[in-house]
């Protein structure tokens, strides 16, 4: 009994690194179940996102969710000293336009509440004398 025990432990050993490595890919054509236990969080997915960090929030850095590069927040028009939006200035107001012809939020380019609402009404007072486009034309 002894010999069947000691035969045994060897096969289940060598069964037991074939099937986590099996597990560990997840990406053969023959496993069925394995693909569903790679999404476990047991470990990072090869192209996925971080499975979290302090407050169980992914760390910044590129391929983040939107388009919008994340940085500190310090309103562009408090830092160079800019007291009025001019509406006939179409280059600083197109950098707050989103592609579609809409104004982009605070939240996103990081404008202070009183240069956006000045930025607003210099964005609309530049859509009515035709400098900006209303919408765009998809």
């Amino acid at each position: 009994m002894s010999e069947d025990t000691q035969a045994k432990a060897p096969e289940a050993g060598a069964a037991a690194p074939q099937a986590s490595s099996g597990s560990e890919s997840g990406s053969g054509p023959s496993s069925g179940s394995g693909s569903s236990s790679g999404h476990s969080s047991s470990g990072p997915r090869p192209g996925g996102r971080p499975q979290g960090g302090p407050g169980g929030r992914p760390s910044g850095g590129p391929g983040g969710r939107g388009k919008f590069f994340r940085r500190k927040k310090v309103c562009k028009f408090c830092t160079e000293k800019i007291d009025a939006i001019p509406y006939r200035d179409v280059r600083l107001l197109q950098g707050f336009v989103a592609e579609r012809g809409k104004i982009v939020p605070r939240r996103l380019t990081g404008v202070c509440t009183t240069h956006q609402r000045r930025l607003t009404r210099a964005i609309k007072q530049a859509r009515n004398i035709a400098l900006l486009p209303f919408a765009t034309r998809h």
